[in-house]
Protein backbone atom coordinates (compact mmCIF):
# COMPACT_ATOMS: atom_id res chain seq x y z
CA UNK A 1 0.00 0.00 0.00
CA UNK A 2 2.64 2.40 0.78
CA UNK A 3 4.00 1.65 -2.49
CA UNK A 4 0.91 2.17 -4.21
CA UNK A 5 0.14 5.44 -2.69
CA UNK A 6 3.75 7.11 -2.97
CA UNK A 7 3.56 6.89 -6.38
CA UNK A 8 0.01 7.87 -6.73
CA UNK A 9 1.34 10.84 -4.90
CA UNK A 10 4.03 10.96 -7.26
CA UNK A 11 1.85 11.02 -10.29
CA UNK A 12 -0.38 13.88 -9.11
CA UNK A 13 1.99 16.22 -7.62
CA UNK A 14 4.47 15.92 -10.27
CA UNK A 15 3.12 18.26 -13.29
CA UNK A 16 2.97 21.52 -11.41
CA UNK A 17 3.75 23.33 -14.77
CA UNK A 18 0.47 21.55 -16.27
CA UNK A 19 -1.89 24.05 -15.22
CA UNK A 20 -4.72 22.34 -17.26
CA UNK A 21 -4.06 18.85 -16.50
CA UNK A 22 -4.24 19.63 -12.45
CA UNK A 23 -7.07 21.65 -13.24
CA UNK A 24 -9.18 18.97 -14.95
CA UNK A 25 -7.90 16.57 -11.75
CA UNK A 26 -9.33 18.70 -9.39
CA UNK A 27 -12.11 19.41 -10.90
CA UNK A 28 -16.04 17.21 -10.46
CA UNK A 29 -15.07 16.37 -14.27
CA UNK A 30 -12.57 14.28 -13.61
CA UNK A 31 -14.78 12.01 -11.22
CA UNK A 32 -16.98 9.38 -13.13
CA UNK A 33 -20.28 8.55 -12.64
CA UNK A 34 -20.88 4.96 -14.72
CA UNK A 35 -24.65 3.52 -13.57
CA UNK A 36 -23.40 -0.19 -14.99
CA UNK A 37 -20.63 -0.02 -12.32
CA UNK A 38 -22.23 2.10 -9.70
CA UNK A 39 -25.52 0.34 -9.89
CA UNK A 40 -24.13 -2.83 -9.07
CA UNK A 41 -21.77 -1.39 -6.44
CA UNK A 42 -24.29 0.26 -4.34
CA UNK A 43 -27.11 -2.77 -4.55
CA UNK A 44 -24.23 -5.23 -2.65
CA UNK A 45 -23.15 -2.59 -0.39
CA UNK A 46 -27.21 -1.76 0.60
CA UNK A 47 -27.57 -5.38 0.73
CA UNK A 48 -24.63 -6.33 2.95
CA UNK A 49 -25.80 -3.95 5.41
CA UNK A 50 -29.25 -4.82 5.63
CA UNK A 51 -28.39 -8.65 5.77
CA UNK A 52 -25.58 -8.02 8.49
CA UNK A 53 -28.27 -6.05 10.26
CA UNK A 54 -30.94 -9.18 10.34
CA UNK A 55 -28.61 -11.56 11.08
CA UNK A 56 -27.14 -9.64 14.05
CA UNK A 57 -30.57 -8.71 15.11
CA UNK A 58 -31.79 -12.40 15.23
CA UNK A 59 -28.09 -14.16 16.15
CA UNK A 60 -26.62 -11.34 18.26
CA UNK A 61 -24.27 -8.99 17.99
CA UNK A 62 -21.09 -10.41 16.51
CA UNK A 63 -22.48 -13.77 15.51
CA UNK A 64 -23.06 -15.06 12.46
CA UNK A 65 -21.21 -12.52 11.00
CA UNK A 66 -17.49 -11.15 12.41
CA UNK A 67 -16.92 -7.36 13.34
CA UNK A 68 -13.62 -7.81 11.16
CA UNK A 69 -15.69 -9.29 8.26
CA UNK A 70 -17.88 -6.10 8.33
CA UNK A 71 -14.57 -4.05 8.89
CA UNK A 72 -13.22 -5.85 5.72
CA UNK A 73 -15.95 -5.68 3.36
CA UNK A 74 -16.41 -1.68 4.23
CA UNK A 75 -12.70 -0.78 3.38
CA UNK A 76 -12.56 -3.49 0.60
CA UNK A 77 -16.31 -1.63 -1.08
CA UNK A 78 -15.07 2.03 -0.47
CA UNK A 79 -11.41 1.05 -2.45
CA UNK A 80 -13.44 -0.33 -5.17
CA UNK A 81 -15.83 2.35 -5.44
CA UNK A 82 -13.06 5.08 -4.96
CA UNK A 83 -10.64 3.07 -7.83
CA UNK A 84 -13.79 3.55 -10.81
CA UNK A 85 -14.92 6.70 -9.87
CA UNK A 86 -11.78 9.22 -8.45
CA UNK A 87 -9.29 11.07 -10.50
CA UNK A 88 -7.43 8.25 -10.87
CA UNK A 89 -10.11 6.39 -13.25
CA UNK A 90 -10.28 9.60 -15.69
CA UNK A 91 -6.24 9.78 -15.20
CA UNK A 92 -6.19 5.80 -16.51
CA UNK A 93 -8.09 6.50 -18.98
CA UNK A 94 -4.90 8.72 -20.33
CA UNK A 95 -1.67 7.32 -18.43
CA UNK A 96 -0.98 4.05 -18.23
CA UNK A 97 0.81 4.09 -14.82
CA UNK A 98 -2.41 5.48 -13.43
CA UNK A 99 -4.74 2.80 -15.09
CA UNK A 100 -2.13 -0.11 -13.43
CA UNK A 101 -2.59 1.63 -10.06
CA UNK A 102 -6.33 1.44 -10.52
CA UNK A 103 -5.94 -1.88 -11.16
CA UNK A 104 -3.68 -3.23 -8.59
CA UNK A 105 -6.23 -1.37 -6.15
CA UNK A 106 -9.18 -3.34 -7.52
CA UNK A 107 -7.54 -6.87 -7.75
CA UNK A 108 -4.95 -7.04 -4.77
CA UNK A 109 -6.52 -4.45 -2.29
CA UNK A 110 -10.89 -4.58 -2.68
CA UNK A 111 -10.55 -7.64 -3.99
CA UNK A 112 -9.22 -9.55 -0.94
CA UNK A 113 -10.64 -7.57 1.91
CA UNK A 114 -14.11 -8.31 0.28
CA UNK A 115 -13.48 -11.88 -0.14
CA UNK A 116 -12.22 -12.08 3.13
CA UNK A 117 -15.90 -10.76 4.19
CA UNK A 118 -17.81 -13.82 2.61
CA UNK A 119 -20.78 -11.72 1.80
CA UNK A 120 -22.61 -14.34 0.51
CA UNK A 121 -24.52 -15.37 4.19
CA UNK A 122 -25.39 -11.27 4.43
CA UNK A 123 -26.45 -11.14 0.96
CA UNK A 124 -28.99 -14.08 1.81
CA UNK A 125 -30.65 -12.70 4.74
CA UNK A 126 -31.15 -9.68 2.78
CA UNK A 127 -33.83 -11.19 0.91
CA UNK A 128 -37.50 -11.37 2.15
CA UNK A 129 -37.74 -14.11 4.76
CA UNK A 130 -40.05 -16.28 2.45
CA UNK A 131 -37.22 -16.15 -0.74
CA UNK A 132 -34.05 -17.52 1.37
CA UNK A 133 -34.98 -20.95 1.44
CA UNK A 134 -35.47 -20.62 -2.32
CA UNK A 135 -32.46 -19.06 -3.24
CA UNK A 136 -30.60 -21.18 -0.85
CA UNK A 137 -31.91 -24.32 -2.90
CA UNK A 138 -31.11 -22.35 -6.22
CA UNK A 139 -27.67 -21.98 -5.39
CA UNK A 140 -26.72 -24.99 -3.80
CA UNK A 141 -28.21 -27.41 -6.32
CA UNK A 142 -28.63 -27.94 -9.83
CA UNK A 143 -26.48 -26.04 -12.67
CA UNK A 144 -26.14 -23.31 -10.71
CA UNK A 145 -23.79 -25.92 -7.89
CA UNK A 146 -22.15 -27.56 -10.75
CA UNK A 147 -20.98 -24.54 -11.99
CA UNK A 148 -19.91 -23.01 -8.66
CA UNK A 149 -18.00 -26.24 -8.26
CA UNK A 150 -16.34 -26.23 -11.31
CA UNK A 151 -14.80 -22.40 -11.37
CA UNK A 152 -14.25 -22.67 -7.40
CA UNK A 153 -11.66 -24.99 -7.76
CA UNK A 154 -8.41 -23.56 -7.17
CA UNK A 155 -6.64 -24.69 -10.77
CA UNK A 156 -9.89 -23.28 -12.11
CA UNK A 157 -10.00 -19.48 -10.03
CA UNK A 158 -6.35 -19.47 -10.38
CA UNK A 159 -6.34 -19.98 -14.34
CA UNK A 160 -9.54 -17.64 -14.46
CA UNK A 161 -7.74 -14.65 -12.94
CA UNK A 162 -4.31 -15.48 -14.99
CA UNK A 163 -6.02 -15.58 -17.95
CA UNK A 164 -8.04 -12.34 -17.53
CA UNK A 165 -4.89 -10.44 -16.45
CA UNK A 166 -2.99 -11.49 -19.84
CA UNK A 167 -5.84 -11.21 -21.97
CA UNK A 168 -6.67 -7.42 -21.67
CA UNK A 169 -3.50 -6.80 -22.15
CA UNK A 170 -2.93 -7.90 -25.23
CA UNK A 171 -2.54 -5.04 -27.29
CA UNK A 172 -5.60 -5.75 -29.45
CA UNK A 173 -7.85 -5.99 -26.85
CA UNK A 174 -6.29 -3.28 -24.87
CA UNK A 175 -6.67 -1.07 -27.79
CA UNK A 176 -10.66 -2.13 -27.85
CA UNK A 177 -10.98 -1.07 -24.10
CA UNK A 178 -9.54 2.59 -24.84
CA UNK A 179 -12.12 2.90 -27.91
CA UNK A 180 -14.83 1.29 -26.55
CA UNK A 181 -16.63 2.09 -23.07
CA UNK A 182 -18.68 -0.60 -22.70
CA UNK A 183 -15.25 -2.88 -23.28
CA UNK A 184 -13.51 -0.63 -20.86
CA UNK A 185 -16.30 -1.71 -18.21
CA UNK A 186 -16.09 -5.56 -18.74
CA UNK A 187 -12.53 -5.13 -18.50
CA UNK A 188 -12.97 -3.63 -15.04
CA UNK A 189 -15.78 -6.38 -14.56
CA UNK A 190 -13.16 -9.56 -15.10
CA UNK A 191 -10.52 -8.35 -13.57
CA UNK A 192 -12.18 -8.23 -10.39
CA UNK A 193 -14.55 -10.67 -10.28
CA UNK A 194 -11.94 -13.37 -11.43
CA UNK A 195 -9.75 -11.64 -8.12
CA UNK A 196 -12.73 -11.61 -5.60
CA UNK A 197 -13.13 -15.88 -6.94
CA UNK A 198 -9.25 -16.11 -6.65
CA UNK A 199 -9.47 -15.02 -3.02
CA UNK A 200 -12.46 -16.52 -2.07
CA UNK A 201 -11.34 -19.92 -3.06
CA UNK A 202 -8.26 -19.39 -0.86
CA UNK A 203 -9.84 -17.82 2.05
CA UNK A 204 -12.96 -20.43 2.04
CA UNK A 205 -12.17 -23.12 -0.47
CA UNK A 206 -12.47 -26.46 -0.45
CA UNK A 207 -11.20 -28.29 2.44
CA UNK A 208 -12.41 -28.25 6.40
CA UNK A 209 -11.40 -29.49 9.70
CA UNK A 210 -8.19 -31.64 9.58
CA UNK A 211 -8.12 -31.11 5.58
CA UNK A 212 -7.92 -27.13 6.17
CA UNK A 213 -3.67 -27.41 6.20
CA UNK A 214 -4.14 -29.22 2.47
CA UNK A 215 -6.34 -25.96 0.98
CA UNK A 216 -3.26 -23.94 2.70
CA UNK A 217 -1.09 -25.73 1.23
CA UNK A 218 -2.67 -25.45 -2.03
CA UNK A 219 -3.14 -21.50 -1.95
CA UNK A 220 0.64 -21.33 -1.07
CA UNK A 221 0.90 -23.09 -4.69
CA UNK A 222 -1.55 -20.62 -6.35
CA UNK A 223 0.04 -17.62 -5.02
CA UNK A 224 3.19 -18.59 -6.05
CA UNK A 225 1.93 -19.30 -9.76
CA UNK A 226 0.56 -15.76 -9.48
CA UNK A 227 3.52 -14.02 -8.60
CA UNK A 228 5.29 -15.42 -11.63
CA UNK A 229 3.09 -15.28 -14.38
CA UNK A 230 2.36 -11.68 -12.98
CA UNK A 231 5.80 -10.71 -12.29
CA UNK A 232 6.62 -11.80 -15.49
CA UNK A 233 3.61 -9.63 -17.46
CA UNK A 234 5.06 -6.69 -15.81
CA UNK A 235 8.86 -7.46 -16.64
CA UNK A 236 8.10 -7.99 -19.92
CA UNK A 237 6.02 -4.04 -20.09
CA UNK A 238 9.30 -2.99 -17.89
CA UNK A 239 11.82 -4.24 -20.52
CA UNK A 240 9.83 -3.96 -23.86
CA UNK A 241 11.97 -1.49 -26.21
CA UNK A 242 8.72 -0.56 -27.76
CA UNK A 243 5.22 0.42 -26.47
CA UNK A 244 2.29 -1.63 -26.40
CA UNK A 245 -0.52 0.22 -26.55
CA UNK A 246 0.20 3.37 -28.70
CA UNK A 247 -2.74 5.36 -27.22
CA UNK A 248 -2.32 5.12 -23.49
CA UNK A 249 0.45 7.54 -22.98
CA UNK A 250 -1.64 10.45 -23.82
CA UNK A 251 -0.31 12.50 -20.62
CA UNK A 252 2.62 11.06 -20.20
CA UNK A 253 4.44 14.58 -21.67
CA UNK A 254 2.72 15.93 -18.68
CA UNK A 255 3.91 14.31 -16.10
CA UNK A 256 7.84 14.99 -17.36
CA UNK A 257 7.39 10.69 -18.73
CA UNK A 258 7.86 9.60 -22.53
CA UNK A 259 4.95 6.95 -23.44
CA UNK A 260 8.01 4.02 -23.22
CA UNK A 261 8.68 5.55 -19.88
CA UNK A 262 4.91 5.61 -18.66
CA UNK A 263 4.45 2.12 -20.04
CA UNK A 264 7.99 0.98 -18.15
CA UNK A 265 6.23 2.60 -15.06
CA UNK A 266 3.33 0.55 -14.92
CA UNK A 267 5.21 -2.32 -15.60
CA UNK A 268 7.38 -1.92 -12.61
CA UNK A 269 3.66 -1.25 -10.71
CA UNK A 270 2.69 -4.88 -11.61
CA UNK A 271 6.61 -6.42 -11.35
CA UNK A 272 7.03 -5.33 -7.47
CA UNK A 273 4.28 -3.53 -5.88
CA UNK A 274 1.99 -6.35 -6.88
CA UNK A 275 4.20 -8.97 -6.78
CA UNK A 276 4.67 -8.12 -2.65
CA UNK A 277 1.04 -7.96 -2.56
CA UNK A 278 0.82 -11.23 -3.87
CA UNK A 279 3.92 -12.87 -2.04
CA UNK A 280 3.01 -11.62 1.44
CA UNK A 281 -0.31 -13.08 1.23
CA UNK A 282 1.51 -16.52 0.18
CA UNK A 283 3.63 -15.82 3.61
CA UNK A 284 0.53 -15.45 5.72
CA UNK A 285 -1.06 -19.03 4.32
CA UNK A 286 2.35 -20.61 4.44
CA UNK A 287 2.38 -19.66 8.14
CA UNK A 288 -1.29 -21.08 8.59
CA UNK A 289 -0.48 -23.93 6.42
CA UNK A 290 2.31 -25.34 8.59
CA UNK A 291 0.15 -24.24 11.83
CA UNK A 292 -2.28 -26.48 10.65
CA UNK A 293 0.04 -28.90 9.97
CA UNK A 294 1.78 -28.79 13.47
CA UNK A 295 -1.64 -29.17 15.07
CA UNK A 296 -2.58 -31.98 13.01
CA UNK A 297 0.45 -34.13 13.60
CA UNK A 298 0.07 -32.80 17.20
CA UNK A 299 -3.56 -34.16 17.42
CA UNK A 300 -2.49 -37.81 15.40
CA UNK A 301 1.04 -38.63 17.81
CA UNK A 302 -1.23 -38.11 21.43
CA UNK A 303 -3.70 -40.98 20.74
CA UNK A 304 -0.77 -42.83 19.65
CA UNK A 305 1.54 -42.18 22.40
CA UNK A 306 -1.15 -42.47 25.28
CA UNK A 307 -1.40 -45.95 23.26
CA UNK A 308 2.10 -46.99 23.96
CA UNK A 309 2.25 -45.75 27.46
CA UNK A 310 -0.81 -47.91 28.15
CA UNK A 311 0.91 -50.95 26.68
CA UNK A 312 4.08 -50.08 28.80
CA UNK A 313 2.17 -49.68 32.06
CA UNK A 314 0.20 -52.79 31.37
CA UNK A 315 2.68 -55.69 31.74
CA UNK A 316 3.98 -54.11 34.85
CA UNK A 317 0.74 -54.05 36.55
CA UNK A 318 0.05 -57.61 35.56
CA UNK A 319 3.48 -58.63 37.10
CA UNK A 320 2.60 -57.08 40.27
CA UNK A 321 -1.02 -59.00 40.16
CA UNK A 322 0.98 -62.16 39.95
CA UNK A 323 3.75 -61.37 42.35
CA UNK A 324 1.13 -60.65 44.69
CA UNK A 325 -0.89 -63.44 43.91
Amino acid sequence: MRWLAAILLMLIAAPAAAHDVSGAINSLLAWSYDAWLLTPLYLIGICFYVGTQRVWHAAGFRHGVQVAQVAAFWTGWLVLALAITSPLHWLGERLFSAHMIEHGLMMVVAAPLMAYARINGALLWSLPRRWRPVAGRLVTTGLIAACWRAVSHPVTATALHGLALWLWHAPPLYRQVLENGAVHRLQHISFFLTALLFWWVLFYGRGSGRSAHIRDGVSVACLFVTVLHSGLLGALLTLSPRLWFLQQGLLAAEFGLTPLEDQQLAGLLMWIPMGTLYTCAGLFFAYRWLSLSGSAVRAVSLPEQEHCSADFVQPRSARKTVTGA
